[in-house]
């Protein structure tokens, strides 16, 4: 698997791209800046960008996306919770639109990428696993989480996403939304042993920790 991490923006974000070796298909996830930058990155690699991932809906993670798929050709693709904001975004009726839920796979070639449903940063947030890479969005970060304080956000239903993500192996590497932490990267294990929110074990304790 061919993989890229990319600083994107003014808001420390993160796009990444995926791509099969052999077939030299790819995916971007997130597409909130420098669409044009991502295409270039692509064609470097020689790679065609054939589809698009939103891990959720808020704007500094889609407001490229038009304009990108509209370069490309891609299929759009969305969890079906957040579908109403993501389609404010695109313009080009042209557009190929997919919408997920839990547990689908979309194929990026040979590899076969998971959908695991995560609410609480936003009704549709998604994680998308990856042999063992795990593209956490705004759900999990390093050392921290996804706000749940904006529209659509549930503090509890984030506590019971992460909950969800700790039964994955500890060895799974997480790539997050954005570069707020000390390392762009971490693992399952790591944040487990250093992450205050993902180390909380009942609701209560994460509801303190947060503030609410």
């Amino acid at each position: 698997m061919l993989f890229k991490q990319i600083h994107v923006g003014p808001m420390q974000n993160f796009s990444y791209i995926i791509g099969d070796e052999e077939s030299r298909e790819a995916a971007v996830i997130d597409s909130g800046w420098e669409a044009d930058r991502l295409i270039s990155i692509a064609g470097r690699e020689k790679l065609k960008i054939n589809k698009i991932i939103l891990t959720h809906s808020h704007y500094d993670h889609v407001q490229k996306v038009d304009e990108l798929a509209s370069k490309t050709d891609a299929i759009v693709y969305f969890h079906d919770d957040d579908s109403n904001e993501i389609k404010k975004t695109i313009k080009n009726p042209n557009i190929k639109l997919h919408k997920l839920k839990n547990n689908d796979t979309i194929n990026i070639g040979k590899i076969k990428i998971k959908i695991i449903h995560t609410p609480g940063h936003s009704p549709g947030a998604i994680c998308l696993l990856a042999e063992n890479r795990l593209f956490t969005g705004d759900t999990l970060f390093v050392n921290a989480i996804g706000r749940t304080d904006l529209p659509g956000g549930d503090a509890i239903k984030l506590f019971e996403s992460l909950q969800k993500l700790k039964k994955l192996d500890d060895s799974i590497e997480i790539y997050p939304g954005h570069d707020y932490g000390e390392i762009p990267f971490s693992t399952i294990g790591g944040e487990k042993k250093t992450n205050p929110y993902f180390k909380c074990e009942t609701k209560e304790q994460f509801l303190n920790l947060i503030g609410r």
